[in-house]
C-alpha cells in the first residue's frame, strides 16, 4: 500500500508542478509537461497497487 501511495503521489506531482528547464541568472524558464504516459503510468499502477494491498490485506 505504501508503494501505491508514493507512486501516485510521485505521479501527481509531476503532472501538476512545473520544472525547472533553464536557470541562467536573472532569466528563469519552466515548463509544465501535461499528463504524459509515463505519469499515467505511474498513477494507474499506484492504485493498482493500493487495491491489491487492501485485498491482500483483507486476506489474513
Amino acid at each position: 500500500m505504501i508503494v501505491g501511495i508514493v507512486l501516485i503521489a510521485f505521479g501527481l506531482y509531476n503532472a501538476f508542478v512545473p520544472q525547472e528547464v533553464l536557470d541562467i541568472g536573472p532569466l528563469e524558464v519552466n515548463a509544465k509537461e501535461d499528463l504524459s504516459n509515463q505519469t499515467l503510468g505511474m498513477i494507474g499502477l499506484g492504485i493498482v497497487a493500493l487495491v491489491a494491498g487492501a485485498f491482500l490485506k483483507d486476506r489474513k
